[in-house]
């Protein structure tokens, strides 16, 4: 991102709004575990004592007043830029912003550019952000029937304008999710709007629920469940190789990411983990989803300089 930012830092999204997972080696071949792979009952008790040495450091750092302490809740951390309740994405216009969109000349399987605007009540383009999670716009873009996920970054130039080149994976219309925080606002925005890509479109259902998957080499699993309107704690275990991924790289700000997306209609959430987290295998995440439902959650993590993406189906 070349744009900067005059406007304090945004405090970072600690996550009432969606789910994040950080993985463990699991079995998928149905061989059992491998060795070094813990089962159901060892992963607890890890994350029994991973979250319980979160609390203590928290009560340490307290006494110590060595700055704020940590949050005493992993699986519920304070909100913060998404607050709400409500998801996200669903208007193309609130709270007095409007997600302009130029129109699109995008072709399944060939690079292309899409370009938009933030346009105020008074119709001008907004061209002051707040920097959040490392950057000033957060984009994401899925088919509508929730693959080809990419979350991408776009430039800010002088007028306002917002461009980012992609390749549309398939034809068929996708949405694109824009999260940002104007520097006059007083809270983060979510807007979302379709993405037309011609040519003939053949939506997919959507994936089974699989607790473990693997990507790239690495194997993700996720454990804990949805209860619409309650605070859920979700881990998310990552391991390679038959062991422990214990070195973790910061991604904006964060040892993990995670977006949810609601099946139907789009909604968005997004959330991060505590921030006690530390670059560790598992990964603790409080999520709210607003109600029953399909949802895919798209975990981000970075390793060995490079991000990827495990994506989970859950049902509320």
């Amino acid at each position: 991102m070349t744009a900067t930012s005059d406007r304090p830092v945004a405090p970072a999204d600690t996550g009432i709004m969606g789910a994040s997972r950080a993985g463990r080696p699991h079995p998928v071949d149905g061989r059992g575990p491998t060795r070094g792979e813990p089962g159901r009952w060892s992963r607890r008790l890890a994350a029994g004592l991973v979250l319980g040495l979160t609390l203590a450091l928290g009560f340490v750092a307290g006494r110590l007043d060595a700055g704020p302490p940590a949050p005493t809740r992993p699986a519920a951390p304070a909100p913060a830029a998404h607050a709400d309740h409500a998801p996200g994405g669903l208007q193309v216009s609130q709270d007095g912003y409007t997600l302009a969109l130029e129109p699109p000349a995008l072709a399944a399987g060939r690079a292309g550019e899409l370009a938009f605007r933030i346009v105020d009540a008074a119709g001008a383009p907004v061209t002051r952000f707040r920097i959040t999670h490392e950057r000033l716009m957060h984009l994401i873009l899925v088919g509508r029937d929730l693959t080809g996920y990419r979350h991408v970054h776009p430039e800010l130039s002088p007028d306002g304008t917002w461009r980012v080149r992609f390749t549309p994976q398939t034809s068929g219309p996708l949405r694109a999710v824009a999260d940002f925080w104007p520097a006059d606002a007083d809270r983060a925005v979510t807007l979302g709007v379709d993405v037309p890509v011609p040519g003939r479109y053949a939506p997919r259902p959507p994936a089974e629920p699989q607790e473990t998957i693997v990507v790239d080499g690495y194997t993700v699993t996720l454990d804990g469940g949805l209860r619409p309107g309650e605070s859920n704690q979700v881990l998310v275990w990552l391991g390679r190789d038959g062991k422990p991924v214990g070195d973790l790289q910061p991604h904006l700000g964060a040892y993990g990411h995670l977006v949810a997306l609601r099946h139907g209609d789009l909604a968005y959430l997004h959330v991060h983990p505590a921030a006690a987290s530390r670059p560790e295998s598992v990964v603790a995440f409080g999520v709210t989803v607003p109600s029953a439902g399909t949802y895919r959650l798209f975990f981000e993590f970075r390793h060995r300089d490079v991000v990827r993406v495990a994506e989970f189906t859950v049902t509320a």
